[in-house]
């Protein structure tokens, strides 16, 4: 799933690409990705992009007055192409393609999903505050406003609840997802599991390996395409998606925990004392 450093780093690439250019047309190809219909996808037609922006992880397409919204979900991507697009091929809806934005010349971007669950999500409006999980989102970390204070209190406040899902709540923290959540842990050497209440100590560690890991995936980000970005998030990851391999900071087995749709990946010498969580819904640390 591209989370806040991806999305940042597509808002740079295609705000380049795009911003001056007029919108030939949005074609949504799936018709069950586009979440609103007033204003119509229509409405967009010989528009100019006025530049691209992202809420957490959201990416915000200002088009004229009005705004593009495009929620990738796990398995969403955009794909820039250079010239006019080739004509859809099966059944709508069916393949990969979600949704394709053709500016004047033939130009612009498709929006794909991978894999038969569809939750990709977009969205025409006039203001980015009418989608649902824009308009709950947390505090931005990247924001100067995001200080250790403020992480304190988003803490504080839920108390005996897994850090783990607290650093991927929207609606605490804009932008930390699943991959990320786990290098920040790993960063700071806690535990998934560890509560969210924390001694004034654990916060100062914790807000410094949150700072560093996303502004350190940004920084290895800058610069490159939306087509290489998936490959640099893979390769710039510490424990996420290697399970089984050496820990690159103390040589242990990295580890897993898996749930019903999804899994996190944690070293136990750096994170959890040498123990192993049990693999299993609500697993708690083997005695």
């Amino acid at each position: 799933m591209p989370e806040l450093p991806e999305v940042t780093a597509l808002v740079a690439d295609l705000g380049a690409r795009l911003a001056g250019r007029v919108v030939d047309r949005l074609d949504v190809v799936s018709f069950a990705a586009l979440k609103t219909f007033d204003p119509p996808a229509s409405a967009l037609s010989g528009q100019t992009v006025q530049g691209v922006s992202r809420h957490g992880k959201f990416l915000d397409f200002e088009i004229g007055s009005l705004h593009l919204l495009v929620h990738l979900a796990r398995a969403g991507w955009l794909r820039w192409r250079d010239g006019p697009p080739p004509p859809p091929s099966g059944r709508p809806g069916k393949g990969p393609l979600a949704a394709r934005l053709v500016l004047d010349d033939g130009s612009g971007f498709d929006v794909t999903e991978a894999g038969t669950k569809k939750s990709l999500a977009l969205y025409v409006v006039r203001d980015p505050a009418e989608v649902p999980g824009v308009a709950r989102l947390g505090p931005d970390p990247l924001e100067p406003e995001f200080t250790e204070e403020v992480f304190a209190g988003i803490l504080a406040a839920a108390g005996r609840a897994q850090i783990k899902g607290v650093l991927r709540n929207q609606s605490l923290i804009a932008g930390i997802g699943n991959a990320y959540s786990d290098e920040i842990l790993h960063a700071a050497h806690m535990s998934p599991f560890k509560p969210a209440a924390m001694t004034p100590a654990e916060v100062s560690v914790l807000y410094t390996a949150l700072n560093d890991t996303l502004r350190g995936a940004i920084a290895r980000a800058d610069g490159l395409a939306a087509s290489e970005l998936k490959a640099e998030k893979k390769s710039g990851l510490q424990v996420h998606g290697r399970t089984g391999q050496p820990c690159p900071v103390c040589g242990d087995t990295v580890r897993q925990v898996t749930y019903a749709d999804s899994s996190l990946q944690y070293c136990p010498t750096c994170q959890t004392g040498g123990k192993p969580l049990a693999d299993r819904v609500l697993s708690r640390l083997l005695k």
